[in-house]
């Protein structure tokens, strides 16, 4: 429980404040259950202020993206949820091939900006929802191309307000992994380094890959993504589908028909639902196929 002391020290920043805040509304999956309390915050004086609150009253914190990759439980979040916004939406042509964003933009927008400028490299981007922080924290990567192949460095503040910088060859990227996942540094901004490419190319690439995405993926479908890491031989959605389980249900949660690497909220699933779809899909694919698979969504909140 967040006492009264904590929020009015909160309200004073530059920040909106929300108590008990539903976790399926901030969720690409639509599921969750309530946040003591969620904060966009506009500013990285205000977000160091409240992080160095939350670590002095010993408040658990969680920075939220657009909530693309992650399932929340039904038990809701412990603590405040922390959203980017403000000027962590700034984008901004930093040189004449470099594009500066901040973390709580959304990879749409920053494609959509450097298409606009006639840069290309994002167009594998196009599509993938999530926000630029969120990508780069995992990433993230489709169609050949991954974030680390066009980020030339990155800003972030670490567990005491720190504000620091990584170059590229500082950021330890990997398959959906960067130096900053599982760490409590919170990335602010970042540049991206890209090629001047005419704008008629650029966005026949993007709808290329868009319609690929409609044709495989189920996109108008609550989903949380890839739910399984690519094993190292072979795919996550291959195996599953070898085993039967495409269109499995558990509850409201469903193997999605379309692409059996996504689970969809099919029918007003819980987070158990998922939780307990994703053990049975693991026990089978063990079972049958000897492939142990890892869980690419993150469980975020209370067990």
């Amino acid at each position: 429980m967040i006492e009264k002391e904590f929020i009015d020290i909160l309200s004073r920043e530059n920040a909106e404040i929300k108590l008990d805040e539903e976790m399926k509304s901030h969720t690409s999956f639509r599921i969750g259950g309530k946040a003591d309390c969620f904060c966009s915050v506009r500013d990285v004086r205000s977000l160091r202020n409240i992080i160095l609150l939350c670590r002095e009253r010993n408040i658990p914190y969680f920075i939220l993206g657009l909530g693309s990759n992650i399932l929340v439980s039904d038990n809701g979040i412990e603590g405040l949820v922390i959203r980017l916004d403000g000027e962590f939406n700034e984008i901004t042509l930093a040189d004449d091939n470099i594009v500066r964003c901040g973390a709580g933009s959304t990879l749409a927008r920053l494609c959509n900006f450097a298409r606009n400028m006639s840069l290309g490299g994002l167009e594998f981007a196009w599509g993938i929802p999530g926000s630029v922080g969120g990508a780069i924290y995992m990433n993230a990567g489709a169609y050949g191309g991954e974030i680390k192949d066009i980020v030339f460095s990155v800003d972030y503040m670490d567990k005491d307000g720190n504000i620091k910088r990584c170059k590229d060859d500082e950021l330890d990227f990997s398959y959906r992994h960067s130096a900053f996942t599982d760490t409590d540094n919170i990335i602010l901004r970042a540049s991206f380094r890209l090629e001047p490419r005419p704008q008629d190319v650029i966005t026949e690439k993007m709808q290329e890959l868009m319609e690929q995405r409609k044709t495989k993926q189920p996109i108008n479908h609550p989903s949380a993504g890839s739910v399984f890491k690519r094993p190292v031989n072979g795919y996550a959605a291959a195996l599953i589908e070898e085993c039967g389980l495409k269109g499995y249900e558990y509850g409201g949660a469903q193997v999605s028909p379309k692409h059996a690497g996504f689970i969809v909220n099919d029918n007003g699933a819980s987070a158990n639902d998922v939780l307990g779809l994703i053990d049975h899909i693991k026990k089978e694919v063990k079972e049958k196929k000897n492939v142990e698979l890892c869980c690419e969504v993150r469980f975020i909140g209370r067990t």
